[in-house]
């Protein structure tokens, strides 16, 4: 029994060293991408005000997009919680009673 342990011990090891391998590979990908990309923004033939400008919008964009997302989130949780309890969401109580949640089967 002896040996078959240590096969298994070493066949582990080696499955542990292959994954390793393969997260560090990943990581360098990930990162050289990131690296390159920047580097793709940052070298382009514009001029450096213009690429500025655009990454400002780009950022200004997506921080609209992600305010406006939690913000639709926000509401749909609220109507859900609203809805379970009971309470109407707006004034005409015959809106919530007609459009009830179905509970999960």
């Amino acid at each position: 029994m002896l040996i078959k342990d240590l096969l298994a011990h070493k066949k582990e090891n080696k499955k542990a060293a292959r994954k390793r391998t393969a997260k560090n590979v990943a990581i360098g990908a990930g990162i050289g991408t990131a690296v390159g990309v920047a580097a793709g923004v940052l070298l382009a033939p514009k001029a450096g005000k213009e690429t500025r400008e655009d990454i400002a919008k780009g950022a200004k964009d997506a921080v609209e997009t992600v305010k406006e997302t939690i913000k639709e989130a926000k509401e749909k949780v609220a109507e859900i919680v609203n809805k379970k309890e009971g309470k109407c969401c707006c004034e005409e109580s015959a809106c919530c009673s007609e459009n009830t949640v179905e509970e999960d089967k």
